[in-house]
């Protein structure tokens, strides 16, 4: 749960951060600019408020790392909830009030996640987890997209080493794969989950992994 804490501090930090210009520029995640990912975390940051007030009284059928679904197909920024989001962005015109709201909800959501028990199980998605499994498995969410924030802002600090190692960690375990050793943590999430493509000779390193890529994770 600290780990949740510091990687989401981060991100909140990292947009605080990033010049108003820059809310134009693309994202690391297809189809969206700076602006729709920023808006995507005030999604986020709800969802978790959401699933924090949300107690089970039925036994956990997820945990941080079964949590996240697998797909092999990539986003491609079009789909009926992707294309919300952009509107939704659009709708604030102004990057500042975009910040201003992020800042809102997602302090809120810091402040729940710090006082939430981390046996206390809650629902989400139609599953039952604990809450510090919910909480680790947004790790990924956090990292990823801290990733696809600074994928085209190279003056905005990344994120962390301790949530890369986390982010790897979780992707790894759930497709039940590794990725060679000599990949570093960013480099292992970006080509694992498609957001780059492999160097003809990282595809070499990869082997018979390479087939099996991106493992898109939501």
């Amino acid at each position: 749960m600290d780990l949740f804490s510091r990687s989401w501090a981060a991100l909140l930090a990292a947009v605080a951060e990033t010049p108003d210009e820059d809310f134009a520029k693309p994202s690391g995640c297809a189809g969206w600019l700076v602006q729709d990912l920023v808006c995507h975390l005030v999604i986020d940051a709800q969802d978790v408020l959401i699933t924090l007030a949300t107690p089970a009284e039925t036994e956990p059928t997820r945990n941080a790392v079964t949590y996240w679904e697998l797909s092999d197909q990539l986003p491609t920024g079009e789909d009926d909830l992707d294309a919300l989001i952009v509107r939704l962005a659009a709708a604030y015109q102004e990057p500042r009030l975009l910040k201003f709201h992020l800042d809102d909800v997602g302090s809120a959501a810091g402040r729940a996640a710090d006082l939430a028990d981390p046996g206390m199980r809650v629902a989400t998605r139609d599953i039952v987890l604990s809450a510090g499994d919910f909480l680790s498995a947004y790790v990924l969410e956090w990292t990823l997209h801290h990733l696809d924030l600074v994928a085209h802002l190279p003056h905005i600090k990344g994120p962390a080493d301790d949530s890369l190692a986390k982010t790897r960690q979780i992707l790894e375990q759930r497709t039940g794969e590794k990725f060679p050793e000599s990949f570093s943590d960013t480099d292992a999430l970006l080509i694992g989950t498609g957001r780059r493509e492999p160097s003809d000779a990282e595809k070499a390193e990869l082997g018979d992994l390479s087939a099996k890529l991106p493992f898109v994770v939501g």
